[in-house]
């Protein structure tokens, strides 16, 4: 089978800048290499070429002016593809189904793709009637969908994501440990209780309430920190109103708050273990930040919102916390208080996700869920050859402004011997008002 992966207009393929779809892909295309012929189209990067073969898969890259467009000459021109999955654009499908009209389309949700200020009802319809199948990353999602268009129910089917467990050492480990204690006396944490978040800064999801939560949480715990990891968006670090705005906030509580800039995707799962606890913090109706599936796999315990897709890997008191009062810093503050106060508790719900991830949510099961998909859109327009492999039944997004800044060059691989740079504590701005 001729299989073509679609990214968005966002970022690269690999996932050199980051993104949960990027990652997702670069995840699942090892195991769909061996068995399929892959080809991933995606936007072009002035650090990667046009065209390049690695490992088996193909990769084409255009640019990003009339993306659409330019993905859909070279699936006109390309050798035909017998299944094409669209990542998170359902409005391009009707040019790409032009470009290549005997393929087969399957289209995947990481957001609200289907929401009215979107996609028209027109649109809606031409798009469900156009691809074999919807995957969404979430339930939450998958709703959504349906809700609107109930025609498109038997085509919609939730795929969550996952991870590479092999590269989350669980905290609890001998070696887990090691790590954890390297990082914080690197980064001038040892002996802090560090709060750890990670993910993108902006509003929707919610660092300004951990740091308004800090003074609560210090009042019982002294030496916390709040590490916060990321930029305005991804590999962006470049500060916007809100990034200024949530350091001018953690002024007051001096090294109790330290800021990173964005840390490359490679560098993530050791990066968990520098958190005692980890928050998800988000506002919006979060679809299902992957976040989750890293925390649970590097064995640090969570809290999260009840907001979107959340709750659904996540259940209350079992492998985390979930707040249904999520706007307000002092619930924050108590639940980060309560697993510090009570260890063997987090320490159950770290052991809970780490099986969570272990049974579900790695990604040779994304994997064989997404295959299981392609065979069945495969099969709806081509007849199977008898040497195709066959496996067992069983917020919004920010405008993407451009990629100027070069990657923070966090080196945190640690291999068996530890060899890992002290973190960038970005105290910008403290110096300029200084």
């Amino acid at each position: 089978m001729n299989l073509a992966f679609v990214c968005t207009e966002k970022l690269p393929s690999p996932a050199i800048k980051g993104g949960a779809i990027q990652m997702m892909i670069d995840g699942v295309s090892p195991f769909l290499s061996d068995k399929y012929n892959l080809t991933i189209f995606s936007v072009s990067d002035p650090s990667l070429p046009t065209t390049e073969e690695i490992d088996q898969i193909k990769y084409i890259r255009v640019p990003r002016a009339n993306y659409f467009y330019h993905v859909a000459s070279h699936l006109a021109k390309e050798e035909a593809y017998d299944v094409i999955h669209i990542f998170n654009r359902p409005k391009a499908i009707p040019i790409y189904k032009a470009a290549s009209p005997e393929s087969q389309f399957v289209l995947s949700l990481h957001n609200e793709m289907f929401a009215e200020h979107k996609l028209s009802d027109e649109e809606g319809k031409q798009v469900v009637e156009t691809v074999s199948s919807i995957m969404t990353v979430s339930e939450y999602i998958r709703k959504t969908v349906i809700l609107r268009f109930p025609e498109a129910t038997e085509k919609t089917h939730v795929v969550y994501s996952g991870v590479d467990l092999k590269q989350f050492e669980p905290k609890w480990t001998k070696r887990g440990q090691e790590i954890s204690s390297y990082l914080k006396q690197k980064n001038n944490l040892s002996g802090k209780k560090v709060i750890l978040f990670i993910g993108r800064l902006s509003k929707t999801k919610g660092p300004h309430l951990l740091i308004q939560a800090m003074p609560h949480v210090l009042e019982k715990y002294p030496d916390a920190v709040l590490v916060i990891c990321g930029g305005k968006w991804f590999s962006d670090n470049r500060p916007n109103k809100y990034v200024k705005m949530l350091h001018k906030m953690a002024e007051p509580l001096g090294e109790h708050v330290r800021f990173t800039q964005y840390v490359p995707h490679d560098q993530i799962p050791h990066s968990f273990l520098l958190g005692d606890v980890f928050v998800c913090s988000s506002q919006w109706q979060e679809p299902l930040a992957r976040v989750h599936y890293e925390a649970m796999a590097a064995g640090v315990p969570l809290i999260t919102t009840k907001r979107g897709g959340n709750a659904e890997v996540i259940t209350h008191m079992h492998n985390g916390l979930v707040l249904k009062n999520y706007s307000n810093p002092a619930n924050f503050a108590a639940a980060i208080c309560d697993l510090f106060s009570h260890p063997h508790q987090a320490l159950e719900f770290s052991l809970n996700g780490r099986k969570v991830v272990e049974a579900n949510h790695q990604y040779f099961h994304v994997a064989e869920r997404l295959e299981r998909i392609y065979l069945k859109a495969y099969a709806g327009h081509f007849s199977m050859q008898s040497n195709d492999p066959a496996i067992e039944e069983s917020e919004e997004e920010s405008e993407d402004k451009s990629y100027l800044q070069p990657e923070v060059e966090l080196k945190n691989e640690i291999p068996s011997k530890i060899t890992h740079k002290k973190w960038i504590v970005d105290r910008s701005y403290r110096k300029r008002k200084r």
